[in-house]
């Protein structure tokens, strides 16, 4: 009862130092909350306690697995090369490629390189402007070899793998595909991070001219008058990729940032076109 009460003042404390502490940790706090007393009322029942114990453990390893695995590399540099080389997890050979989705020896899926980038597992070069039609055929081969359901009959093990591997590319591919992902992940990997929500110190001006294409839009009667705003805001997007795509090969993170802002703001606007068209239909 001791331990209980000495965790819920630690609780407490860091709750107060910290006001959105409780709500981020709040689960976890729970979860240690509710084990602690189990363990304390149920002193005499070890067998369910070391298993309810191991159960956690599992799950929150599995969790912390496919987060190495999804989260992106924290630079440029470690994305272009790989230090460490890996053999097959059921043969033990080596693995020749990178990444290596099979074992050319035994053949069975592989799991995943932890923080490998998206560039290297669609196989694209790294650029702002990669080709997009080369990562939809890359996006489609890769599925087609490592879809769960080709694994069904397989081990648990490669079961898991290929989930993981699937669930990979998904991302990647998605990430990848549309310039305003792809511009943010990219900033990620050189190790800057967008908070969501901030209009990175975007100016009153370019807000005024958002809210007067917003309320062009809004007072729009006819497909024509929509079909000229969304034109408009494609070009703006098309000013604004080459734009990035400067800055992103001079090192002018900052201003990247900045104009990738913007590019929210357009196609935030694009979406709301299609919107608009889907009305008059």
């Amino acid at each position: 009862m001791l331990a209980l009460n000495s965790l819920r003042i630690v609780c407490s404390s860091r709750a107060l130092l910290h006001p959105d502490w409780l709500t981020r940790r709040g689960q976890a706090v729970y979860k240690a909350v509710t084990c602690s007393a189990h363990c304390m009322t149920n002193s005499f029942d070890w067998k369910d306690t070391l298993q309810h114990r191991n159960t956690n453990c599992r799950a929150l390893e599995k969790e912390r697995k496919l987060k190495c695995y999804i989260n992106p590399v924290s630079s440029h540099r470690n994305y272009c090369a790989s230090q460490v080389k890996l053999n097959c997890w059921r043969c033990k050979e080596p693995l020749e490629k990178s990444p290596a989705f099979f074992c050319m020896s035994c053949k069975v899926v592989q799991p995943p390189e932890e923080g490998i980038s998206y560039f290297k597992i669609m196989d694209c070069d790294y650029t702002f402007t990669l080709d997009t039609q080369k990562l939809q055929k890359r996006y489609l081969q890769l599925q087609r070899s490592l879809h769960p359901d080709n694994f069904s009959q397989k081990s648990v093990k490669e079961q898991e793998f290929s989930e993981i591997q699937s669930a990979l590319v998904n991302k990647a591919y998605k990430t990848l595909l549309k310039p305003l992902s792809r511009g943010l992940y990219m900033l990620e990997l050189q190790g800057m991070h967008i908070e969501e929500g901030t209009d990175s110190g975007a100016d009153s001006e370019f807000l005024m001219e958002l809210m007067e294409i917003n309320e062009a839009l809004d007072e729009a009667r006819t497909p024509e008058e929509a079909n000229k705003i969304g034109q408009d805001t494609k070009g703006k997007l098309a000013e604004l990729i080459g734009l990035i795509d400067a800055a992103l090969l001079k090192g002018e993170l900052h201003a990247a940032k900045a104009l990738l802002a913007q590019m929210k703001y357009y196609a935030n606007i694009e979406e709301k076109v299609k919107e608009k068209l889907s009305e008059f239909m």
